[in-house]
């Protein structure tokens, strides 16, 4: 077995853990994450009006407050899951109720137009818990955790199931509809056709993927490695590492800025991954 090949292997065996973790995260904790730090995210945003980051978590979105310590948005403490943006900074989600909360064990897509203040539900409500969401092309794309594959939804109310496959997270082209990439235990799965077939992964093993444009497509592998590539995935240029290991969740604002949520911390980039400054502190705790 060569370097390159073993190295595959390893990070491999990393995401495979990864993976076999997100089933695990469904069983939810007792207690809270502390007053000055969070755990267990699941997702990050920057919202296209203002700036602000969100954070989705184990236990509810949170976002700096003073002093930079996380503050809970809204009163809901849930599980969300899968979790991006709409265009017009609408929040997307999935996940599970808080503990005591009387709500089915999915929830299916559910949405929030007041910045997570207040939610409601949009559609497979016990039926499905979206591990990653993406909105792309006026298009609701989603891998569905529950029965392993993906749906994508004009309006998020009437679903297609799409190609089954394994995979930790999804990114959508953002000039073809039609170009939609997984990351997988074997490396990068890409589909052609919207989601209905799927490649076998190959290649560069990645935990996270966004596209924020045609020529900045953001990766981070399970040790926090940051690359970039300007040819939709095809090679890859490494930037820099995001501090505290174990990524827990990626996402790119533009071709410079990027936010990732690690170990220890959420960490912001302006610089496509170079140099990373901490926005928040994390406890402990694995993602998904």
């Amino acid at each position: 077995m060569n370097k390159h090949t073993a190295a595959l292997s390893a990070a491999g065996a990393v995401l495979a853990l990864t993976l076999t973790a997100c089933a695990g995260a469904d069983e939810k904790g007792k207690d809270g994450p502390g007053p000055s730090a969070i755990s267990h995210i699941h997702g990050v945003e920057v919202h296209p009006r203002d700036g602000k980051l969100y954070v989705a978590t184990h236990n509810g979105i949170y976002t700096p407050g003073a002093g930079g310590r996380p503050q809970l948005v809204g009163d809901r403490k849930d599980d969300f899951m899968g979790f991006t943006l709409g265009k017009d900074g609408t929040f997307l989600a999935s996940g599970h109720p808080a503990p005591g909360r009387d709500a089915p064990a999915n929830l299916g897509l559910i949405e929030s137009t007041d910045t997570g203040r207040s939610w409601k539900d949009r559609s497979l409500t016990g039926e499905v818990d979206f591990h990653s969401l993406d909105h792309a092309h006026d298009t609701i794309y989603g891998y569905d955790s529950t029965n392993g594959l993906l749906r994508v939804s004009k309006d998020g109310t009437d679903w297609e199931k799409r190609s089954g496959l394994k995979a930790l997270d999804i990114a959508v082209s953002p000039t073809d509809p039609n170009t939609v990439l997984a990351t997988t235990e074997s490396g990068i799965s890409r589909s052609t056709d919207g989601g209905k077939t799927f490649a076998a992964g190959s290649g560069t093993v990645l935990a996270f993927l966004d596209w924020t444009d045609e020529k900045s497509l953001y990766g981070v592998d399970p040790a926090g490695k940051v690359s970039v590539s300007a040819d939709g995935g095809k090679t890859w240029r490494q930037t820099g590492t995001a501090p505290g290991g174990g990524p827990q969740a990626l996402t790119a604002v533009d071709a410079r800025r990027l936010v990732v949520a690690t170990q220890d911390g959420v960490y912001e980039s302006v610089d496509g991954g170079a140099a990373f400054t901490k926005r928040l502190d994390v406890t402990s705790g694995g993602g998904h």
